[in-house]
C-alpha cells in the first residue's frame, strides 16, 4: 500500500501562522472546546427549565439546550455529531504527523485499534450499571450500554481510519452507502413488533439492542447508531484532508460551506419521507446535523485561523478543547453532582438567608460549578498537561 507524502506544516497545506505553539490548528481546538464547554455547562442549562423562568429567554434556551423528545432537531442534538465530526477532522492531521515521521500503515493501524479499544472500555465503563428493574431486578445483573458517545466513537473512529487513505470519492460513497443501509434496515426489517421504523422501541434499532444487550434504553437511544453516525466521523476526515491539502484557503472554506448547505437541504428536504430523529440517528438527522458540522467548521476556520477575530475570547474555549477526554469523563462520572453538593451548601445557606428565590440560587450555583470545571481545564493547560489516548 502506497504511503502518503506528508512532511511538515507546509505539506499540511496550512500556513505556519495557522498553527499554534503546540503544533495544533487553533480553530479545531476552538470548535472542540466550544462543544465540550456546552457539555460541562449542561448543569447550568438544566436550571433554565424551572417553571420560574417560563416565558423568558432562559426558558427558550432550555428548550434548545435539551434533546428533542423524538422528532425534531434542537441545538443540543448537535453536540454528539460535533464531537464525532471533530475527531474525524483531527485524524488526517494527527495520523499524518505519524506518517511524516516514518510510521507505517500497520503502525498507525495498531495505534488506531488500541485507541478504539480504550474508547470502548471507557464508554462501556462509564455506563456499566447494575440493573434494578426488569427480569433481573434485585439480582445485581451486570448490564452494558453501547449508545454512549465514547462507545459509539470507538467504532466510528476505526471505520473512518480503515478507509481514510482511499480517495475522497470512495469515502463519500462509503458514507452514503451507510446511510442507505440504515434506511433499508429500518424500513424493511421483517421481525414482528419491530417493523415500525420511526416509532420508539418498535424499530430495527430497538430489536438490535434486545438481541445484543437484552434491554432497551429508557431514552430510546440505540446502539446501531454507529452506522449512520460513522458518517459524521468520515465527513470529518474528508474535511480534515481538505484543510491539510495545498488548495487555496478561500476555496477550502467555500467547499466546506457548500457541502454544509447541501447537507441541510437534503436533511430537511427529505424529512417528510424520513423524519429527523436524533435518538435513532435517522438518515435525515445525519445529513442535517452533518451539514451543521461542516458549516460550523467553515465558520471557525475562517474566523479563528484566517481572520483572527476575537482571539482572546476564542482562547477561553481553546483551553477546554485541549483536554476533551478528561472533561467528558469528569462530567459523566458525576463530577458536577459532587461539586453541586459542596457548592450548594454555601450558596443555599447564604443566598437563601437573604430570601433569594431558589431557582435563581440554582442558576448561581450552577454558574460557579461551570467556572470551577473551566478552571480545572485551565490548570491542566497552564501546566501543559494534555490527557489523550
Amino acid at each position: 500500500m502506497e504511503e502518503p507524502v506528508v512532511a511538515g506544516k507546509r505539506e499540511f497545506g496550512l500556513p505556519d501562522q495557522l498553527i499554534d505553539e503546540f503544533g495544533r490548528l487553533r480553530s479545531l481546538d476552538f470548535f472542540r472546546g466550544f462543544t465540550m464547554f456546552m457539555l460541562i455547562a449542561e448543569v447550568l442549562w438544566e436550571t433554565f427549565g424551572n417553571d420560574y423562568f417560563d416565558g423568558t429567554v432562559l426558558s427558550s434556551l432550555h428548550t434548545q439546550l435539551s434533546h428533542s423528545t423524538w422528532v425534531g432537531l434542537h441545538f443540543w442534538d448537535l453536540i454528539q455529531p460535533f464531537f464525532m465530526f471533530i475527531v474525524g477532522v483531527a485524524m488526517p492531521i494527527s495520523i499524518g504527523k505519524r506518517w511524516a515521521r516514518g510510521d507505517s500503515w500497520m503502525d498507525t493501524f495498531k495505534h488506531a485499534a488500541k485507541r478504539s479499544i480504550i474508547l470502548l472500555v471507557l464508554g462501556v465503563g462509564v455506563y456499566c450499571v447494575y440493573n434494578t428493574g426488569g427480569p433481573h431486578a434485585g439480582e445485581g445483573h451486570l448490564t452494558f450500554e453501547l449508545w454512549d458517545v465514547l462507545a459509539q466513537l470507538a467504532f466510528t473512529y476505526m471505520i473512518a481510519f480503515l478507509i481514510m487513505r482511499k480517495s475522497w470519492m470512495f469515502q463519500l460513497s462509503f458514507s452514503i452507502g451507510l446511510l442507505v443501509l440504515t434506511e433499508l434496515l429500518y424500513r424493511l426489517w421483517p421481525v414482528a413488533g419491530f417493523s415500525q421504523p420511526f416509532v420508539p422501541d418498535h424499530n430495527f434499532g430497538a430489536w438490535f439492542d434486545l438481541m445484543v444487550t437484552g434491554y432497551l434504553s429508557s431514552g430510546h437511544w440505540v446502539a446501531i447508531n454507529v452506522l449512520p453516525t460513522a458518517c459524521h466521523t468520515i465527513w470529518g476526515v474528508l474535511a480534515g484532508q481538505l484543510l491539510i491539502s495545498d488548495m487555496d484557503i478561500k476555496k477550502k472554506i467555500r467547499i466546506l460551506a457548500v457541502a454544509g448547505i447541501a447537507g441541510l437541504v437534503l436533511g430537511f428536504g427529505l424529512s417528510p419521507l424520513t423524519p429527523i430523529i436524533k435518538r435513532i440517528s435517522t438518515t435525515t438527522f445525519t445529513l442535517a446535523s452533518g451539514g451543521w458540522c461542516l458549516l460550523a467548521l467553515a465558520l471557525c476556520f475562517w474566523a479563528i485561523d484566517v481572520k483572527k477575530y476575537q482571539v482572546d475570547t476564542a482562547q477561553f474555549f481553546v483551553i477546554v478543547g485541549m483536554n476533551p477526554i478528561f472533561i467528558y469523563l469528569f462530567t459523566q462520572v458525576g463530577g458536577p453532582s459532587w461539586l453541586h453538593r459542596i457548592i450548594g451548601v454555601f450558596t443555599q445557606g447564604f443566598l437563601g438567608a437573604i430570601h433569594i428565590p431558589m431557582p435563581v440560587i440554582s442558576v448561581i450555583t450552577a454558574t460557579i460549578i461551570v467556572g470551577i470545571m473551566w478552571y480545572m481545564t485551565y490548570f491542566l493547560y497552564k501546566h501543559r498537561i494534555f490527557i489523550s489516548i
